[in-house]
This record gives C-alpha cells, structure tokens and sequence, in this order.
C-alpha cells in the first residue's frame, strides 16, 4: 500500500507543545504583517505581463485570485493553528494523508520556491537595469546581458539575464554564511514599498493623463480566454495569483495570536482585502494613465506573455512606450506621465525590497528540501550542516545554482505561471488536508476553526483547480512532468529509505529546534 504511511499526528502535537509562545499578536497587527508579507513582488514585477493577458480586466483579474486566497487561508489557518510546526504543507499532509502525498505536496514545493525565486530575481532585474542604470547612472546595459533568450526572441535580443543571475547567486551566499533579515530592516522595506505605491496610486488616479476611455473595451480577451490559454481576466488571475504568496505566512502566526477565533480571520481577511484594493488601484492608476490594451495577434488574439513574438512587437517604435511592453511597468508609467524623478524613487524601492523577497523564497525552499532530506526521502547529505555557519549549505548552494540559471535565460511571467502552478497544488492539498483531520481526530484542540468548512475547504479545491486550469499550457504541463520525475525518485530511492518507513519518527520543535525521535512498534516494513 502506497497510503500506509502517515506520520503520527500525537507525536507531532508533543513536540509542538513544548512551544511556550507568548499570546501577543491583535487582529490589527495581525493584518498589517499579512500586508507587509504580501505586497512585494507581483505588483512590482507582474503588471505588464497581467494587462497583456487582461487589459483593463486586468482589476477584475486581482479580484479573483484574491478570492480564491481567501479560503486558501482560512484554510491553512486551521492547520497551522493544530499542527504548529516545520514543514509547511508537507508536514501537514504527512500527519493527514500520508508520506506518498505529502512527497509529492513537498516536491511540487520545491518547484514552487525554486521558480519563484527566479522570478523574483528577473523582475528585480527589470528595475535594476531601468531605474538605477539607466536613469540614475546613464549606464545602458545592452539586451545580451540583460535578458534571457526566451524574453526577447533568442538571437534577435537577449543572451542572458546577468543581474538576475547575480543576485540569485548573491542571496545564496548571504543565506550560506547565516545572514539573516531582522525585524527592524523588514519593516522598513515594507514600509518603503507602502508609500511607494500609495504615492503611485495619487499621482496616477489625480494626473491629468488619466482618460476613461482607456479602460474600453474592458475585457478584450474576454472573461474566459479558454482553458490552457493563460487569456482573459481569469488567465490574468492565474499568472497574477503569485503577488498574493506571502499570505499563509499570517496563518502560521495563530498560536501567537491573541483570541484566534476572532483575530485569525480578521488578519488573513483584511489584508488580503486591503491588499487586493491596493492592487485595483495600482491597475486603475496604471492603465488609465497610459492604456494597458493588450497587442494583439492575429484573429485578434493577444500574443503570449513572455513570448517571442509580443518581444518583436515591443521592439517596434509604436509599442515601445506601450505598459504591456516594460519591464519595470509601474516606475515606467510615471515617467511617461511626468513624474520621472518619483518613478526612479519608485524604481530604487523596488530594486531595494526584492531580494528581501529572494531570500525568502530561497530561505523556505531549501528548508523545504532540509526536512525531506531529515525524513529520509531525500539523499542525508543534502541536510548537511556547516560546522561554522550552521547552515544547510549544500542544499543551498545546489538550490542557488537552478535560481540563477531559471532567472538567467526565462521571463517573469513564464517563471510566474510554473511557481503558481506548484502553489495552487499545495494550497488544494492544505485544503484537503484540514478536512480530512478535522473527520479523523475532531479530538485535536484547535486555536482557530474555520466556520462552514464545508463550503470553505471545497471552495478553495475549486478554485485552485480553476485557476491552474486557466494558466498557459506549457505551464500546466510542467508540474504533470515534474510530478512524474518525483514519482520516480519516490518509488526508486525514496519509499526504501524513509524514516518512517524503517519504524522513525523524527519530529522537531519548530521554535527550540529540539529533534525527538520516536521509535515505532513493530517498524513498518519497507518495500
């Protein structure tokens, strides 16, 4: 049996409660985390990819894909309230449904943080290159050294995305050598991301640019581009679903929370709320000042986002100052309304608060790929330790390397797709998860229980198959592809070396880092 295998969940709630946090955390403090986790990269580095899926309907894209992550996060909520350690929905499947689901939940991850990241780093590139070369120091970097061949037509453009490949590599030594953010430097950089785009959003919507007739038609690729067409206001949402990833970060902080009950969904809720408003905004503010029509193919189909063809259209004179076109789309629109000196400020907020985002994708990945490797499915050396800076250095150096190459040579919106597509896998199965343990052991204390999760929980796998179902289809194909390699690595190597598997249960104190391992009897026998 491939299902036979599921973690103990009582041994996971021990080490949990030897946890000691102190309830401190109100609604309101709560809301104003998930802001500062959420807003970052998509808003920056995503705009133009959305509008040319979108147009105008590019707002109504936002307000979907914050639909859907709203009952993601109730659900996650739950679990992280119940089950309070390391792992993320690995671990949460693990306790639930099991190794062999929670292998392929924690491999899909690892595609999700390792794309992201290289996303992340290509549109930090954007604003490094526009903003700080060029309009601060005059310094031009030519198209083969600032784009990957699959941006900008092979030949015909790039060779290689270099400072996004550098920066990749730069955050994976600082996350070597245990250089770590502290809370006063992230809150300034959410607090310079705030006020850069609340200053965009006033010069926006009061300029005289502003025409209403930019906003028609609203949906030029429709509602429904059609299925593995990555099109319309829906195709838009799919790829625009990576600026809300941040958010399950609030719902690891319920134990922390002071009345969870109540302070849990009003955190998870009003940021998500605040922050899709922000991004309505942003749209609005965007595409009303410049237009944000999407250039269209032949039959009157938008070309791909990312595509060869879209970057042979940007070339021309006619679309070079068109939004869909830029690669720093929101410091792009102020210049071109008048206000260059607030865009380049706007550009060196962004160019300051990305790799901040880097490092935490890239930190959450290879903590991903260090508990695999703790459980066994995963080769031990990978969980190596460095005796000086007492971090898993092998994972990250071999983690770094795959980032730089993905931001060195794919576009952001196609690195975007593939992440979201491992994200809205592991979000179903979180939703999956709550709903199978809330029937298995309604038992379980809960700080936070989720009202109506028979609606929330199937609410959520809707969604996240709807939206993956509307992302390009070479991005659908990926994680398929992906999944079938980890089948692969699962049944030829990892199914015989499990820990669990030999009769092992390694849990570990996600605060004191306190490893306990349990001895299980009889063992399990192994394959």
């Amino acid at each position: 049996m491939i299902f036979d295998r599921v973690k103990p969940l009582d041994a996971i709630l021990a080490a949990a409660e030897k946890k000691s946090l102190k309830r401190s955390l109100g609604g309101i403090q709560l809301m104003l985390f998930g802001i500062g986790c959420i807003i970052g990269t998509g808003i920056f580095v995503l705009t133009a990819a959305g509008a040319q899926k979108a147009g105008p309907g590019l707002m109504l894209a936002f307000a979907i894909a914050g639909a859907v992550c709203v009952v993601a996060a109730l659900c996650y909520a739950e679990i992280a309230a119940t089950v309070p350690v390391s792992g993320s929905a690995y671990t949460y499947t693990y306790a639930t449904m099991g190794e062999f689901l929670a292998w392929t939940v924690g491999w899909a991850l690892v595609l999700e943080y390792a794309i992201a990241a290289s996303a992340v780093s290509v549109g930090w590139s954007g604003y490094f290159v526009g903003s700080i070369l060029d309009e601060t120091l005059g310094v031009t970097l030519p198209n083969w050294l600032s784009a990957g061949p699959l941006a900008l037509g092979g030949a015909e453009g790039g060779l290689i995305n270099l400072p996004a490949m550098v920066i990749a590599l730069l955050i994976t030594g600082l996350l070597i050598i245990g250089t770590s953010e502290s809370a006063k430097f992230n809150a300034v950089l959410v607090a310079i991301k705030v006020t850069a785009l609340t200053a965009f959003i006033a010069l926006t919507l009061t300029s005289p640019a502003f025409e209403a007739e930019r906003f028609n038609p609203f949906l030029p690729a429709g509602v429904f581009g059609g299925f593995g067409s990555g099109l319309g206001a829906v195709g838009a949402a799919a790829t625009i679903f990576f600026a809300y990833v941040g958010f399950d970060a609030v719902s690891t902080a319920a134990e922390e929370t002071k009345d969870p009950q109540r302070n849990v969904p009003l955190g998870l809720v009003g940021s998500l709320l605040f922050c899709t408003l922000f991004y309505i905004l942003v749209a609005a503010g965007a595409i009303g000042t410049i237009g944000g029509q999407p250039i269209m193919g032949p039959g009157g189909i938008p070309f791909p986002a990312g595509s060869e063809e879209l970057a042979r259209q940007c070339a021309l004179p006619a679309h070079a100052d068109a939004l869909v076109c830029s690669n720093e789309a929101l410091a792009h629109v102020l210049r071109q309304i008048g206000w260059s000196g607030v865009g380049n400020v706007l550009g060196v907020a962004a160019f300051l608060a990305l790799p901040s985002v880097i490092l935490v994708l890239l930190f959450a990945q290879t903590r991903i790929f260090f508990v695999m490797s703790r459980d066994g499915l995963l080769p031990e050396f990978l969980s190596r330790v460095h005796p000086r800076w007492q971090t898993p250095h092998v994972v990250t150096a071999l983690t770094g390397i795959v980032v730089a190459v993905g931001a060195a040579f794919f576009p952001v919106g196609q690195l975007a797709d593939i992440a979201n597509a491992g994200t809205l896998y592991a979000f179903a199965m979180v939703a999956v998860a709550v709903m199978v343990l809330r029937r298995r052991r309604p038992d379980v204390h809960r700080h936070f229980r989720v009202k109506g999760l028979w609606f929330v929980g199937p609410a959520t796998i809707a969604g996240c198959l709807f939206l993956f179902l509307n992302l390009p289809g070479e991005a659908m194909v990926v994680l398929p592809a992906w999944t079938a390699i980890g089948f692969l690595v699962y049944f030829l190597y990892s199914r015989r070396r499990s820990h669990l598997g030999k009769g092992i249960v390694e849990v570990v104190d996600a605060v004191a880092g306190e490893e306990t391992a349990i001895p299980i009897h009889p063992p399990r026998p192994r394959d």
